[in-house]
Order: structure tokens, then sequence, then C-alpha cells
């Protein structure tokens, strides 16, 4: 954990942000995935870690605005317990660790909020997304398990949202680490990308770097030949050339900071022509994104500017025709780059997604589109300093939705369909990378991970 100064600003901000009443951040239970015994590799909630610090299960985090309290709920280690996990600090002194002189066995906190209910005091809680936490909820404040996260805390979701969006110097670091990790995981990947490699021997050499370097990967990674799907899980296919690899893979660290980079290698380690030609236009828009990023610039255009990069580069490929401008204007290019440029990083690796996509990347000021494939935009807000996002444009030839779109006549004036029925076997290209956002522009965070046509090429010789 970090050194308990940081986690004691963070609670005291939070304190100015909520007016009144109680702040209730339940930390994560442990999950079985097959039988009670047999559980999943805990991982603590995120907003838990980010106020409290403290990775164990089994805890429940309470600030108590009105009477400047802060209490951590949890009970110690049974002998039972020890046996089959060892000894760890006790509840008390890792409260102590982290700024907090309060600690309360676990079933006190349903007195400690009963009473507050009696009281008519307000219970600020964040919307739940396991099981085990909205039962908790449920029992805790007398509410259908159903209907729960409807009496979530709008005004503990922007204040969270407002905290954790600006990144300090600790962990700006702890991203730095794990991207470094992912440009072993992903120079691993490239050099590994020959035909007749099984996706699953990729994925799990790379899945096993990050383990070995500090922590989990930080999300299903993806492996796969058939990038046009863009969350590909499946690792079943066996490479061969004339197809890229996409891998989107990127690790957590101790602490459970991560790294999210995509990298998109020809299988083979050569680029044909029309692989480069696809490529080099997706390079384009990574590279001209992340110099247009700035504080204050809505990352709505900078992902428009990328949209126009890739309707240009496909126009001067023959596959898009007209006016580039009035085709992006309508959502054309979206055959081709159907989703957004990115999003913020942090704890998470879609950071804070689960207070609600649109609280984190949207605002008063810019509400989300409806458009296809501009309202997959995650982060349409202006920049702010610290804040850590993702450039991840794309080009992808997706077969079910060129035949929709086809049979539709859909942008006939901006589309070339008879020209796309030669890519329609292509796959998908993904390039990205993790951007920190400063007074001098966007940084590139970590090692630089090859991404030049040369630069692979060389790698994979």
């Amino acid at each position: 954990m970090f050194k308990k100064e940081v986690y004691t600003e963070r609670r005291r901000k939070l304190m100015e942000e909520v007016d009144s009443g109680i702040v209730l951040l339940p930390g994560n239970q442990d999950v079985p995935f097959n039988y009670p015994a047999n559980i999943y590799t805990f991982r603590q909630d995120s907003s838990f870690l980010y106020f409290f610090g403290i990775n164990q299960a089994n805890l429940a985090g309470l600030i108590d605005i009105d009477n400047n309290e802060e209490i951590i709920f949890g009970n110690e280690l049974t002998i039972g317990n020890i046996i089959w996990m060892g000894s760890l600090p006790t509840i008390k002194n890792q409260a102590k660790n982290v700024g907090v002189d309060k600690t309360q066995p676990l079933n006190d906190l349903q007195t400690y909020i009963k009473k507050a209910i009696l009281g008519g005091r307000k219970i600020h809680f964040l919307p739940a997304y396991r099981h085990k936490t909205k039962a908790q909820l449920s029992e805790l404040l007398g509410m259908q398990y159903s209907s729960i996260n409807d009496y979530k805390s709008d005004e503990l979701i922007k204040a969270v949202v407002k905290l954790r969006s600006k990144k300090d110097k600790y962990e700006i670091e702890e991203i730095t680490k794990m991207v470094d990790v992912a440009y072993l995981m992903h120079t691993t990947a490239m050099k590994m990308a020959k035909p007749g490699v099984v996706e699953r021997e990729i994925a799990g050499a790379i899945q096993g770097i990050s383990l070995s370097h500090g922590g989990p990967v930080s999300f299903p990674v993806i492996v796969s030949t058939n990038g046009q799907t863009l969350h590909n899980n499946y690792y079943g296919n066996i490479l061969k050339e004339g197809r890229f690899l996409v891998t989107d893979a990127g690790a957590e660290s101790e602490m459970s900071y991560a790294s999210d980079i995509t990298r998109s290698t020809p299988v083979g380690g050569k680029f044909n022509s029309k692989q480069k030609e696809i490529y080099e236009t997706v390079l384009k828009a990574n590279v001209e994104a992340i110099k247009d990023i700035e504080i204050g610039k809505p990352y709505r255009d900078t992902h428009l500017l990328t949209a126009k990069i890739i309707a240009q580069g496909l126009k001067d490929i023959g596959l898009m025709k007209g006016d580039i401008d009035e085709a992006v204007a309508v959502g054309a290019h979206a055959l081709f780059y159907p989703h957004g440029l990115g999003h913020m990083i942090g704890l998470d690796v879609h950071d804070m997604e689960g207070l609600g996509e649109n609280n984190v990347g949207y605002n008063n000021e810019f509400k989300r589109a409806t458009q296809f494939g501009l309202a997959f935009l995650r982060l349409g807000r202006r920049l702010e300093k610290d804040f850590v996002v993702t450039v991840e444009p794309g080009c992808y030839f997706i077969p079910d939705l060129i035949d929709i779109w086809k049979s539709e006549n859909k942008h006939s004036n901006f589309i070339n369909y008879q020209k796309v029925e030669e890519y329609r076997d292509f796959g998908g290209v993904r390039i990205e990378d993790d951007i920190w956002v400063t007074e001098n522009g966007g940084e590139v965070l970590g090692k630089p991970i090859p991404k030049t046509v040369d630069e692979i090429e060389n790698l994979c010789q």
C-alpha cells in the first residue's frame, strides 16, 4: 500500500465533497467458482482500495461525515484461517497503516447502520456489481436485493469520480510499471506470431509474464487472428500467414493498477502491401491522436480526428469515397471503426466503469451520442491534468456488419462496397497506448513498445 498520508488525504477530500451522512464502502468478499472452498483469486474493490488501501477480504470502510469518524469493520483471523492461509497483520494494525484509528468486528456494522437509519441519516453507497455485496447491502439497509442499486448515491458517485479521475505521482508510477510489464508481454507475442502456432500458446505465455512480474493480467487477454471481433477471448485458432494477430493485453500491479496495450502483428512478422496500407492508416490515427491531446480539449474531438484520418486512409485505398468530413459526420466510417478512441485507466482497466460510463466519461457539457460508432465512445468530456487515458484507434472488416450495411445500401455514397468485398476476410487492426495528460500534452507511459512497421518487422526477424 501507499504511505498512510495518501489515504488520509483521499478520505479528507471525500469528506469535503459529500455534504452529510455516512459513506459506506464495502470491500469485496471471496467468491467460489465451482464449490465453496475453491475460490477465485481475491481482488479487492477498487474504491475501497483507493480510500482504505487494505487488500483483504470481508472488510467494510465507513466514513461518518457529520461526526468526522472513520472506521474499518472486519473480523480478525481465527486459528482455522491461519492454518490454511497463514498469519496476517491484525486489522487494527493494517488500519493504522492507512491512518484509521478505529476498528470494529464486522457484525457491529449492522448495529451502526441501523442506528443511523433510525436517526434519519443518509447512507451513501456506490452501485454494487457483485452478488455478495448486493446481498450485504440489502441486509444492512433493509432494502430488496433486486432494487438495491436504485438507491445508490449520485452525490458519492460524483465525488469518487472527481477524486479518482486525477492520478497522483504514486499512481502514475504504478501504471507505468505495468506498461513496462506489458512491453514484455507484447514483444513476446510479436516474436511468437508464427504460422502454425496456436493462439492459446501465446495467450498462456503472456499471462505467465504478467503473473511473474507481480500480478495477474488486468483483464482477460485478447490474442486473436480474428481481430474483427473486438473482444475476442477464444484462443483456439492456428496462426496463418496473411492474417494479423491482434493482442490486447495488460498487467495489474500488486497495488492493483492496470495497463492496457494493443498491438497488431502480421503472422510471420512481415507486412504484405495490403496489410501495410491498413496498418499505417491506423498507426497515423494513433500517433496524431497522441499529439492532439491537451488539457481542456474534449476527447470526443480527438476521437473524431482519428475517424477522419482513418476515413481518409480508406479513401486513398479505394474503400471509401466522397467528402470525408461529411462521411464522418453521418457515421459512414463506423463500418470500419465502430468503437470509441479510448477510456480512462487506473485501478480499473476501464477506470470506474462500474460507477457508470456516462458518469465517468461525460458531464453536463458533453452528452453521449446516439449515432452508431460514436455512441460507443466511453470518454467524450474535456481532458484534465493528470487523467490517464487509452488511445486505441482501429480498423476492422466485420463480415456480418458489412452484409447488413450492404443489403441496406447504407452510406453507399461514401462506401465502395465492391472494393470492401476484397477485404471481408482481412480481420482487424488496433494500436493502443496508455497516455498521461500533462501540461505539455499527452505523454506515452512506459517503455516504448514497437509499433511502426520497421520496428515490428525488425523485432520479428
